[in-house]
């Protein structure tokens, strides 16, 4: 990432907010439903600049978004998964649950699209972008 950077809850809420109703399989649960309010993760990280190939219109499918929780939950997703020009997945950096504010907890990952909430990461501690991986390898 050309310009790393720690972002509050706070500093989300400067983005341009989202809203989304999510129902979700949690394994413990049942069927969740909740409402959701944040940024876009892809206009957050594209913010960040990754290190992407301008040149190479294809290089951002070889990049994997990890994020990781402070309670150790981890989820990893492709970049195409978000990026307009491919998946264009409304995938949320979440700053309230159902009205209510994240500020003490952070921010959640959510990922509307999913029937299963495996992926929603709460209390989201970091996120790396890479794509210097090597397949095979």
């Amino acid at each position: 990432m050309a310009r790393p950077t720690r972002l509050t809850v706070a500093d989300l809420l400067t983005w341009p907010q989202r809203r989304a109703a999510v129902s979700f399989e949690c394994a413990t649960s049942g069927v969740q439903h909740h409402r959701f309010t944040g940024p876009l993760l892809h206009d957050v990280l594209s913010a960040a600049k990754p290190g992407f190939d301008p040149a190479r219109r294809e290089d951002r499918l070889r990049f994997l978004v990890a994020v990781h929780g402070a309670d150790g939950h981890h989820a990893v997703l492709s970049w195409a998964e978000s990026d307009p020009d491919f998946g264009n997945a409304a995938v949320l950096l979440a700053t309230t649950v159902d009205d209510t504010p994240l500020d003490g907890a952070g921010p959640q990952l959510v990922l509307p699209q999913d029937r299963c909430g495996a992926r929603h990461i709460s209390g989201i501690a970091t996120i790396r972008v890479d794509g210097g991986y090597r397949v095979g390898a």
